[in-house]
């Protein structure tokens, strides 16, 4: 069996955690923000940096352990303020570390944790049980229709997308999954609204174009950090996919561009 599909039967579970949202799905996310910052931290160290990543973790926890129902009503930004002042102080300590081990540590944190963390705040809004499904349908939607469009229609790599960055993109595939991403939502925000989801349906085209476009460059964003440092992958963990970051890189970006429409744009 392609070790593509072994991997998508790995993160099948993950599938429940969201059925059963709250609690269940805010700890899962929080483990998977710890693996994706371990993979971060790791491939960090390529480069002869040196992240602390107990501190990071710890971070993380405390973040998750003490997140209200929104990223505002929560006490986290202080918690994060005295956690960079403190952090600012390691370096004039303990002379092995200096500004940038201090700047990835609190990156790796923001990228991941914070980013993952919106799955979460999505999930805590009004018919946030069905909101939450739109980061993974437009995410999930977008690669795989890119991948299958860029092997059929862009075979050969004649029109690449972003040649520096990630080589075997194709402006086929790009266009492939924005057009995957955008289907997928318009046709889930249609079989919502038959729930009582009173969203109309021009709304979610726009966010599965904009969940297409930004998720894309979460993809080429994480493939850029992986060029930088020299790593393929950011890890082993799911087979034909890497570790968590190559697998959810493009939902990190996806969950942020959903909830800033849905709170800004929908007030909800």
């Amino acid at each position: 069996m392609n070790n593509r599909y072994i991997g998508a039967l790995i993160l099948a579970p993950l599938i429940i955690f969201i059925f059963l949202g709250g609690e269940y799905l805010k700890y899962i996310v929080m483990i998977l923000s710890l693996l994706g910052m371990y993979e971060f931290y790791k491939v960090s160290r390529k480069k002869n940096y040196k992240p602390i990543g107990l501190v990071g973790y710890i971070l993380c926890i405390v973040y998750y352990l003490n997140m209200g129902s929104d990223f505002l009503s929560s006490f986290n930004i202080y918690i994060l303020i005295a956690t960079i002042f403190l952090l600012l102080c390691i370096p004039v300590v303990y002379t092995t570390y200096n500004v940038i081990d201090v700047a990835l540590t609190i990156f790796g944190f923001l990228y991941v944790a914070v980013f993952f963390s919106f799955i979460v705040f999505i999930d805590n809004k009004t018919y946030g049980q069905y909101l939450v499904w739109i980061i993974f349908i437009c995410s999930w939607g977008c690669d795989t229709s890119a991948y299958y469009s860029g092997r059929i229609l862009g075979k050969g790599g004649k029109h690449k997308l972003c040649p520096k960055v990630s080589p075997n993109k194709t402006i086929e595939g790009s266009i492939g999954g924005l057009l995957g991403s955008t289907i997928g939502c318009t046709i889930y925000g249609y079989a919502i609204s038959r729930y009582g989801v009173p969203i109309q349906l021009h709304h979610y085209a726009i966010i599965g174009v904009l969940c297409g476009v930004f998720g894309q460059f979460g993809d080429l964003i994480a493939s850029s950090i992986k060029r930088f440092v020299g790593a393929k992958d950011y890890s082993s963990l799911i087979p034909g996919h890497g570790g968590i970051l190559d697998r959810f890189d493009s939902i990190l970006f996806v969950s942020v561009v959903t909830f800033y429409y849905i709170t800004f744009i929908l007030q909800l």
